[in-house]
């Protein structure tokens, strides 16, 4: 077990968009990981963080000042019957893979959907992209539905996946 000394997951705030735009800037302009195709501004994100976190956890993990990554949830469909269900999001640092921290923060992120309430979590994958698959399914994700080459980015079709978890199962 991997031990965190001086990690700290904290609620985001709108001044945490420059860095936060650092880490998932990089996934737009290099990755498939998520469909946007052009970088956004720091602006942008902090009304992003605005607007979700009237309603959901938006969350940061912090190591020596640094913010190293992110999760959130949001809602998964508009219509009133799919309230209980959010759609949930983990970036990290390109540079900090492999540390754990990703199972820190997705599990904070689904203790804390726990205690609003909420009933289902679903996370959605571009596929290929067995890291994120892991994490899923480490954080008690299960995999329930493969839509075929629904994205293209960078000249590609791109396979996406989802996983879902129902909050009401136990925490591991």
């Amino acid at each position: 077990m991997l031990e965190f000394v001086n990690v700290e997951i904290r609620n985001a705030s709108p001044s945490d968009a420059p860095e936060i735009v650092a880490i998932y800037n990089h996934f737009i302009l290099e990755t498939v990981i998520t469909f946007e195709e052009a970088a956004i501004s720091d602006d942008e994100m902090a009304g992003r963080i605005s607007e979700v976190s009237e309603k959901f956890p938006w969350i940061v993990c912090v190591e020596a000042g640094r913010i190293l990554g992110y999760a959130y949830a949001s809602s998964w469909k508009s219509r009133c019957a799919y309230r209980n269900s959010v759609e949930t999001t983990v970036y990290l640092d390109a540079n900090v893979a492999g540390r754990g921290l990703g199972k820190l923060l997705y599990q904070e992120l689904l203790n804390r959907l726990r205690g609003l309430g909420l009933h289902a979590a679903i996370g959605g994958i571009a596929l290929p992209n067995e890291a994120s698959v892991r994490l899923h399914e480490k954080c008690g994700f299960e995999k329930v539905a493969h839509f075929k080459e629904v994205g293209f980015k960078f000249g590609n079709w791109i396979d996406v996946g989802y996983w879902q978890v129902l909050l009401t199962d136990p925490i591991d």
